[in-house]
């Protein structure tokens, strides 16, 4: 069944991670987990943080968003024993650059809020992404 951008919408907000897809020029899809956060003005904001170890003060997906801002964030719900359980929601983004500081900062309270580790919004950069779209499927209604 597919889903309206609404619900679509509402399973992103209640959902707490995903998997964020960017283009790499040479390799082409680039996807690693991530959380996240929404706003109501149809942004999300993705951490990079100072908790978990890099291995790079500047992270790929970061290069990748520098050289074309087009991203996927997928989430997904999996249930092994009842598939009508199942549900998939795929977003659509733009990456916003640098010079959002102001949404930018609403998305690090809003993240301080949903992951008690980033309660300190130990945050190195939280990357935004404006909403472009967002398509859906559940098993049932």
């Amino acid at each position: 069944m597919k889903l309206t951008e609404d619900e679509g919408r509402a399973r992103l907000a209640a959902h707490d991670h995903g998997i964020l897809c960017t283009v790499h020029p040479d390799r082409g899809v680039d996807a690693v987990p991530v959380v996240y956060a929404v706003d109501e003005d149809g942004y999300v904001g993705v951490p990079i943080d100072r908790v978990k170890p890099k291995a790079a003060a500047r992270l790929q997906r970061e290069r990748n968003l520098e050289a074309d801002p087009r991203a996927t964030l997928l989430i997904e719900h999996w249930d092994p024993d009842d598939w009508s359980q199942l549900w998939w929601v795929r977003v659509e983004l733009r990456w916003q650059g640098d010079d959002v500081a102001a949404r930018a900062a609403s998305l690090a309270t809003e993240l301080s809020r949903r992951y008690p580790p980033y309660r300190d919004q130990p945050f190195a950069r939280v990357l935004v992404l404006h909403i472009v779209g967002i398509a859906g499927w559940a098993a049932t209604g």
